[in-house]
């Protein structure tokens, strides 16, 4: 068996300089070949291909896979973007517009973005002994994957193997909207944009999910694996 590239295998969010084990694939299913970048611009390294069984990983590789996820050059491209969003909605006025602005938008967003992914990929599931990587179904019509990514919200998988609450994605997501109040401007209701920000992460990563469970399709059909 040809050993997967790093370019398609990976996506099991290991790199080379942790020097994990090597996964098992079933070679009668090799679809769902997942990338560490989607179109460039998303980081990916969370996502396993479809068919892939992988050992759990040490606190190392789950720092590590929090790390490739908040500072791949993709992500400042990501982030730029979610702040371009919240800067058009004027989501928080006194960062104002134009130039700094958008600097602001963009220097909260990042901090949202990268105190997340370690809480969510890194700390919590140490401490719950969870898998925080998506397994990529990659079979099944729309609305059978669809809502398979959606749950990977609520369910995850233990270090053990077997399905569990996915505390990781629920606490983690909780927890990093609590520390944002840190830095964010206290005249409004601390609450209110905890929990907003909680659900918006929430929603932010289920869309990502969806995203990530049909983009081997899409790199596949349109635009034949370059990506």
């Amino acid at each position: 068996m040809k050993p997967v590239s790093d370019d398609k295998s990976a996506a099991d969010g290991n790199s080379s300089k942790i020097d994990p084990p090597q996964p098992k694939i079933n070679p009668d299913e090799t679809s769902g070949q997942q990338t560490r970048r989607i179109l460039w611009i998303i980081p990916n390294y969370r996502s396993v291909s479809a068919n892939i069984q992988l050992p759990p990983q040490s606190f190392k590789e789950k720092f590590w896979l929090a790390t490739q996820d908040s500072f791949d050059y993709s992500a400042f491209i990501y982030e730029g973007l979610i702040a371009g969003g919240a800067m058009a909605q004027k989501s928080e006025p006194s960062f104002g517009q134009g130039a700094s602005g958008y600097g602001n938008y963009f220097a909260h967003t990042f901090a949202d973005g990268t105190i997340e992914n370690y809480m969510v990929e890194a700390i919590v599931p140490t401490v719950t002994k969870e898998d925080p990587r998506y397994y990529t179904l990659g079979k099944g019509g729309f609305f059978k994957r669809s809502g398979y990514a959606v749950s990977r919200l609520f369910i995850t998988r233990k270090d053990s193997g077997g399905p569990t609450f996915n505390f990781s994605e629920v606490v983690g997501a909780g927890a990093a909207a609590g520390i944002s109040n840190a830095y964010y401007p206290s005249d409004q209701n601390q609450w209110v944009k905890t929990y907003q920000r909680w659900i918006s992460q929430i929603i932010q990563d289920g869309v990502s999910n969806v995203a990530k469970e049909f983009w081997p399709d899409i790199n596949h059909a349109i635009f034949h694996s370059k990506y």
